[in-house]
């Protein structure tokens, strides 16, 4: 049977581990919606808006390591984009297929409806190029060459591609049966055989190193190799904000999350008071070093990135982070862990039965309902931050978009991450103020026989707004008053648990329900407008003292 461009693609993707499809169809788009809902071995995961779909993108590829996306050209291509320079920032590869009008109409200069009327079909191709890490419009000529490049380039950077396919090309018979040969980067062997060495030497030779993981060790899948160099050589480590959850909080080398001076005294001190920081795969962002307050030497600090090592002021160019934690994991001598740090978490929740909702209640008891297996993922502001120091299960995994910051994420993102691991429970911790922005996503849950856990925290606005700007209650900072908890029964969901609750007592029976429910469980969360978690009012009182979050 002969190949067809998206024939051909599609047996590509799936290649890569991908199943799912996500997406919002359009006219143009109809060749390749047909050709993904006819695939027996593909499932089309359509969603409320394209910028949904780029989130819910996002969130399977956190789980399943590369997603695809499937937009119609112009307005559908642009309201994704912010999800896709979202996944640009945080390293996730989305295949994001873009199917364009006929060639014959790319070739023409008639007035066609979705773009700007003026006659040029490849403004948004260019509009795209800073948040992909390639791109290309695919013929009958090109389109196996084509694919190999654009597969190539997403596994290897982690980043999105753009694929346009013109209507009429899209079922025409591949025109060659053979890529073109790709040029793979590889490490340079004698700048790896050198960069191991020194690495080596300055583990033998510190008193007390420790290791910091960062959450490119996750996007490069590398998580078994940099666990068994820092059980192999007696490291403790931690994380920073990204990177929270990218390794077992349970493991007994773990000594918390990192946040510079916002939060864990105990934590920085063992940081900043090491001789050596090995860094694997962090981001220097702001939130993610708590504004910037960490305080690593860098002349007593090795930070392993994708294609480079610092070792202290010295740059090792073209050694590639899978190839240095290999070889490391291979090298490195055995020692025993020095001193072994007990990780206290939230504690015991407080506040009386009957008393109102506060963060020292709400967030010791959500660290409490976490179990073995789950996929938490926090939405950016102070639903996350109120978790940064929850000690989490074994194998539980933990994800909040710390760099992009796009509120309305979580959302979405929960509902990719619930597709892409369908036998693992889902729990998404969201403030309702992002919750609006994305909010029809969860009716997808329900579609799709999905059983998250949906914490919506109700706090009468954007509260990490209110934290950051300089009148907390300035009107912008207000909300239109919603039933959240009958959401799902709107949608559609009208088997779920739902309910309001406005105390303690309220909040443990229903997360006792949704613990064994056997549905989809969603619990709105009443707290006080200026109930603020213990980071959120860190930052705070920096922009408070006129910091800013300036380095």
């Amino acid at each position: 049977m002969s190949k067809t461009v998206i024939s051909h693609l599609l047996q590509r993707l799936k290649e890569t581990g991908i199943t799912d499809i996500f997406g919002v169809p359009g006219d143009y788009a109809f060749p390749v919606n047909d050709a993904i809902c006819n695939d027996p071995e593909l499932n089309w995961i359509g969603c409320c808006n394209e910028l949904n779909a780029s989130f819910a993108a996002d969130g399977y590829a956190r789980i399943k390591g590369c997603s695809a996306l499937c937009t119609t050209y112009g307005v559908g291509e642009l309201n994704a984009l912010g999800g896709i320079a979202g996944a640009y920032a945080e390293h996730l590869p989305i295949f994001h297929i873009v199917d364009m009008p006929k060639h014959s109409i790319l070739e023409g200069n008639n007035i066609m409806h979705h773009t700007l009327g003026n006659g040029e079909f490849d403004l948004f191709h260019k509009m795209v190029q800073p948040v992909v890490c390639a791109s290309s419009i695919l013929t009958p000529e090109n389109s196996v060459s084509e694919i190999e490049r654009l597969i190539n380039a997403a596994l290897t950077q982690k980043k999105p591609v753009y694929i346009g396919i013109p209507a009429d090309f899209a079922l025409m018979e591949i025109g060659c049966s053979k890529p073109h040969p790709i040029t793979k980067q590889t490490s340079d062997a004698e700048t790896l055989a050198t960069v191991i060495q020194v690495i080596i030497d300055k583990i033998d030779n510190a008193l007390s190193p420790v290791a910091v993981v960062g959450t490119l060790i996750g996007r490069y899948d590398l998580r078994s190799e940099t666990q068994q160099i820092i059980e192999k050589a007696g490291l403790p480590f931690t994380s920073m904000f990204m990177g929270k959850g990218t390794l077992s909080e349970s493991h007994p080398n773990f000594i918390g999350v990192y946040c510079g001076d916002l939060l864990a005294e105990d934590v920085c001190k063992i940081v900043e008071d090491s001789d050596l920081v090995i860094s694997f795969g962090t981001i220097r962002s702001d939130i993610n070093t708590g504004a910037f307050t960490i305080k690593i030497n860098p002349i007593g600090e090795i930070n392993i990135h994708p294609d480079h090592v610092h070792v202290g002021r010295a740059t090792y160019e073209n050694v590639l982070i899978q190839d240095v934690i290999t070889a490391l994991g291979k090298k490195i001598k055995s020692r025993e862990i020095k001193e072994k740090h007990q990780i206290q978490g939230l504690g015991n929740p407080q506040g009386a039965a009957t008393a109102e909702i506060t963060p020292e209640s709400l967030y010791p008891r959500i660290e409490k309902f976490f179990r073995t297996g789950d996929i938490i993922m926090a939405e950016t502001g102070t639903a996350s931050m109120g978790l940064i120091t929850a000690k989490l299960p074994n194998e539980t995994t933990f994800y909040n978009q710390t760099l992009w910051g796009s509120i309305g994420w979580a959302t979405p993102a929960a509902f990719g991450a619930a597709v892409a691991a369908p036998d693992r429970r889902v729990i998404l911790v969201t403030g309702e103020g992002a919750h609006q922005l994305t909010v029809q996503e969860i009716s997808q849950f329900g579609r799709f026989g999905l059983k998250p856990v949906i914490l919506c925290l109700n706090n009468d606005g954007y509260l990490i707004e209110r934290m950051l700007c300089k009148d907390p209650y300035i009107y912008y900072n207000d909300l239109a008053q919603w039933n959240y908890s009958k959401l799902p029964d709107a949608f559609g969901m009208t088997d779920w648990f739902t309910t309001k609750v406005v105390n303690n007592q309220q909040l443990d029976e229903a997360l006792d329900i949704a613990a064994n429910a056997d549905s989809g469980s969603y619990i709105e969360i009443v707290t006080d407008k200026m109930a603020a978690s213990e980071m959120a009012l860190a930052l705070n009182r920096i922009v408070l003292k006129g910091k800013g979050w300036k380095k």
